[in-house]
């Protein structure tokens, strides 16, 4: 039951996954550090040193058994987590609590099992990633065709089309995909390095044979699942691949705000809407309201996520030599949480993604308020072809375009630019023409084309790529 009389974590309760939570958990933490105490014991038995089988085989007993009432009352005695859960270890595997944490330092584990935790995180990024790809995809593909404004500065420019600009969203994550997928390629363990990172202990327990300790630290890792280390580390892993991971999430965040921003703009423009379900309640005093919440949460995490790679380079900077403590309360926190919200940006924008709703008519109705003007080139042109004056054209077609603009603006009335051409003999020749002129998909230019060259070149082979895990669907919890 919750208990509302405390504070709750609102990325929890309100925006994150289970699968991220739990990714996150200290029941994940703890058995990873019994893992990895487990992985350096059977490694130091391989190699000689005085450990038994039945010391192993009593450790894996106990491996997910996690006692944490021994281990709270141990901590709260020592004020030290590793040192309690040791403790507690083996209270359990008793005959091997000689041999728990053997030559470790307390970053063996704390490091260790959160390289792990990051790494399985990302995953879980990235499967989401490439799924907001996959419903991006369906929808540029599906509107490749449709004509629409196109912006600049947010004032009216030269039309696209619906889907072309989807593949901005696209490639925004395409971009952040490929920085993800990098990261991914850098990614080491601490591995067994010992207090300042000399493993100057290890040394000791096999009697100053490097080799053995250099053997002992790839067994370990390979146990864990992993094959590099980190070549030299102080007491912990390098600080500065904080900062790095969090600029991928960051990255991601920011592609997410900017898609958040555009569909909020196209929903008060009415030519696209995020989803907004039957009994849905856009406003508690405005009843008819249909306010792009999602997309709204979507910018307020995001803005979180992008905010906090300086935190971590703050945390990189002031790193004493082979380590400092002052890193540890502050990356319990912001670590977990920049995963945890960027999961809750995700689990919406897969959401929105794929269930876009799209106004045909008002795109088309805005499309005919502003495209007589964009076409007035086009039909200069075709005065001209007919023998007319190109001056004395552009002259007249600017003062029509005045009034017409005077209309729109200082009476409220529709653009009539094209019933002032119409009426005006100048352009008698193109009368008859005027409707093939203002056909709105000759001044797409190749969006069409473009989408499908950049989905087919760019986008589907990381689909391919990563077809086992598609077909996730968005979770918008509350």
């Amino acid at each position: 039951m919750t208990d509302n009389s405390v504070y709750s974590n609102p990325l929890i309760t309100r925006y994150a996954s289970r699968q991220m939570a739990e990714n996150f958990s200290d029941d994940k933490r703890f058995k990873l550090w019994r893992r990895l105490w487990i992985a350096l014991a059977e490694s130091e038995m391989e190699l000689g040193l005085n450990i038994t089988p039945e010391q192993i085989a009593e450790m894996k007993k106990y491996a997910d058994d996690i006692n944490y009432d021994v281990a709270e009352k141990y901590e709260r005695e020592v004020r030290h987590d590793v040192m309690a859960h040791v403790k507690a270890f083996g209270a359990q595997a008793k005959s091997a609590m000689p041999i728990i944490h053997l030559g470790a330092t307390s970053c063996f584990v704390d490091c260790n099992s959160e390289l792990i935790i990051m790494h399985d995180a990302l995953k879980i990024i990235k499967a989401k990633l490439v799924n907001v790809m996959d419903k991006l995809k369906a929808f540029a593909l599906k509107y490749k065709d449709m004509p629409a404004l196109g912006f600049t500065h947010l004032q009216p420019a030269q039309l696209t089309t619906v889907g072309k600009r989807a593949t901005l969203w696209l490639q925004d994550l395409m971009m952040d995909y490929d920085n993800l997928v990098n990261l991914e390629k850098s990614f080491k363990l601490r591995g067994v390095k010992g207090t300042t990172g000399t493993q100057a202990s290890f040394m000791e327990l096999f009697n100053g044979d490097g080799e053995k300790v250099k053997e002992l630290e790839r067994r370990v890792v390979r146990k864990m699942g992993y094959d590099n280390v980190y070549g030299v580390t102080g007491q912990t892993y390098p600080r500065k691949f904080d900062y790095n991971v969090l600029c991928v999430l960051s990255q991601i965040a920011q592609s997410a705000y900017k898609f958040s921003n555009d569909i909020r703009i196209l929903q008060n423009m009415k030519e696209i809407e995020e989803p907004f379900e039957k009994s849905q309640i856009g406003s508690s005093a405005m009843a008819y309201k249909r306010n792009p919440m999602r997309s709204e949460r979507m910018g307020s995490l995001a803005r979180y996520v992008i905010s906090l790679p300086m935190n971590s380079a703050i945390t990189a900077s002031t790193q004493w030599f082979e380590r400092t403590l002052d890193d540890s309360a502050n990356r319990r926190i912001v670590n977990a949480q920049a995963f945890l919200a960027l999961d809750g940006i995700l689990n919406i924008y897969l959401n929105v993604s794929e269930n876009l709703v799209v106004y045909d008519k008002v795109i088309a109705k805005h499309i005919a308020a502003e495209l007589p003007f964009m076409a007035t080139e086009n039909i200069m042109m075709e005065c001209v072809k007919a023998g007319g004056n190109r001056q004395e054209l552009h002259e007249r077609i600017r003062v029509l375009s005045m009034e017409a603009g005077r209309n729109v603006k200082e009476k409220g009335l529709d653009n009539n630019l094209i019933d002032l051409i119409k009426a005006d003999q100048m352009f008698a020749p193109v009368h008859d023409k005027l409707d093939d002129i203002l056909d709105a998909s000759k001044f797409i230019g190749r969006a069409p084309a473009q989408t499908e060259e950049f989905i087919a070149n760019e986008i589907d082979p990381i689909l391919m790529e990563n077809a086992d895990c598609l077909g996730l669907k968005g979770e918008v919890k509350v």
